[in-house]
């Protein structure tokens, strides 16, 4: 799957399940600061990356990752 691909599918869920502004959501946005995520909206984002991607994360592959284009990557890598 293309980069490009999994940007707008994580972006259009942002947008809809967080009502996150697609304005903010740009590659070097702080996840918790930009989207205000607690630990529970986390969780939701994981599982809806999971059923969304067909991919397994646990709580070690978040280490390091602080900006939507971390996330980015992090889903490419496992996609791939």
């Amino acid at each position: 799957m293309e980069k490009n691909t999994i940007i707008t599918k994580v972006n259009n869920f942002l947008v809809e399940e967080f009502e996150a502004e697609m304005e903010e959501l740009v590659p070097e946005a702080n996840l918790k600061e930009t989207l205000e995520l607690d630990s529970l909206d986390f969780v939701d984002l994981v599982v809806a990356v999971e059923s969304e991607f067909g991919v397994k994360l646990v709580a070690e592959d978040f280490m390091g990752i602080d900006t939507l284009n971390n996330f980015y990557d992090l889903i490419e890598k496992k996609i791939n």
